[in-house]
């Protein structure tokens, strides 16, 4: 079955016109260490619940039809937290993005890594690369993970691509639009996301594809993310679907979606 046709399966089993359901999903996973610290476990025994609910969902999305799922997985921001708990992360991601190899070739999903590779372990770096590497042919959904990424170091990351494409004369001033800025963001051919999500009933996007989701809507759940499950997720979708996007103007029709 094509993307499409499981989009409009997707649709019809939510009750929604298909071009109501959102094509590009991204989610702050959110509330790993407070569902471990509930269950009398160490934070880390959250996070590596939080890894397989990633690959649950992620799977799932292929399943409904999604076409790209961004999923936050560690800011630059956080490599102020306790090193135990970094070193612990950076061994769970390692192993997550070569676990999930087989998983995604089967599924014929394209992996690609948003944000700084500078400053990762070596056991990381080889992972993301590896891994963007084996999937890079794959033609079905894009699974982009954002990790030793922040919105603001990325605007700065392209800026500083732009000026110098200016000053090596391959780009000129007055081609410098909106356009020229997304394409040199490590989001760089992906549609910006239609519905963010973020778990664990935080109301801030703490510093996420800021460029990206200027019209994007958001959906907040106090669902912790080792609980986020098929459900959530469809219901974050129903949400989107009545949601009237109006990008600015005034929708004078009639709605589409009860």
């Amino acid at each position: 079955m094509s993307m499409e046709q499981k989009r409009k399966a997707t649709a019809e089993r939510l009750g929604v016109p298909p071009e109501l359901m959102p094509r590009h999903l991204a989610i702050i996973m959110d509330g790993n260490g407070r569902w471990a610290q509930r269950r009398g476990l160490p934070r880390y025994e959250g996070h590596g619940q939080g890894a397989q609910t990633a690959e649950m969902i992620s799977l799932r999305c292929v399943d409904l039809g999604i076409e790209s799922v961004t999923l936050y997985v560690f800011s630059l921001e956080n490599w102020k937290r306790p090193q135990a708990e970094i070193d612990a992360l950076m061994h769970i991601y390692s192993g997550y993005l070569v676990s999930i190899r087989q998983s995604l070739m089967e599924n014929n999903v394209r992996f690609v890594h948003l944000g700084r590779m500078a400053g990762l372990p070596v056991a990381v770096k080889d992972a993301l690369l590896g891994t963007a590497e084996l999937t890079g042919g794959n033609t079905g959904m894009v699974l982009a993970m954002a990790l030793n990424y922040g919105g603001r170091a990325e605007i700065v990351d392209a800026t500083k691509a732009i000026a110098q494409g200016v000053q090596d004369g391959t780009l000129r001033t007055e081609d410098i639009d909106e356009q020229c800025i997304s394409d040199h963001l490590y989001t760089k051919g992906l549609p910006d996301p239609d519905l963010l999500i973020r778990t664990a009933n935080e109301l801030r996007v703490s510093n996420f594809l800021l460029w990206q989701i200027s019209y994007s809507e958001f959906y907040v759940t106090d669902t912790l993310w080792p609980d986020f499950d098929q459900a959530t997720l469809e219901r974050a979708m129903l949400a989107y679907a009545r949601r009237d996007r109006r990008f600015g103007a005034i929708n004078t029709g009639p709605t589409s979606c009860g």
